[in-house]
């Protein structure tokens, strides 16, 4: 068994639903050693998310992020953790509903992935800043 672990740093993205598959496959390149296993990645932030979704069509992007700005709609009058500004409850909110990890199988040193599977950052601040992700691989 091996174990890989790194942390990575994400650029400032806007807020919204962005595909980052790319991103951690480039800066982990112990993934193609790996026959068979899991990989695990987390983010360290309480304000944006992770989540697996489809990675073809960009509509479904903007369908999400209109869909959790319904469901946890910013300035609303029951909130009380306010000192951050209006889009910061909300962000811990979808952040805790979207959860803060991903956990997919590794065959033959890639991600297991169905044909229209990409992982999301999910940046639900508008000014959120750049996102540490750490990501530990683990297999044979």
């Amino acid at each position: 068994m091996t174990i890989h672990q790194r942390t990575i740093t994400l650029p400032p993205h806007p807020r919204g639903f962005h595909l980052i598959t790319r991103i951690i496959q480039n800066q982990m390149p112990e993934l193609s050693t790996i026959q068979a296993g899991l990989a695990h990645i987390h983010i360290l932030h309480t304000s944006a998310s992770l989540t697996l979704n489809e990675n073809a069509d960009p509509d479904v992007r903007q369908d999400m992020e209109t869909i959790f700005n319904h469901l946890v709609p910013e300035n609303s009058r029951d909130y009380i953790h306010t000192m951050e500004g209006s889009d910061d409850m909300p962000a811990h909110a979808k952040a805790s509903i979207l959860g803060s990890s991903v956990t997919l199988p590794i065959t033959q040193g890639r991600f297991a992935l169905g044909t229209w599977q990409g992982i999301y950052l999910c940046e639900h601040r508008n000014r959120g800043g750049s996102r540490s992700l750490v990501i530990t691989l683990f297999g044979n």
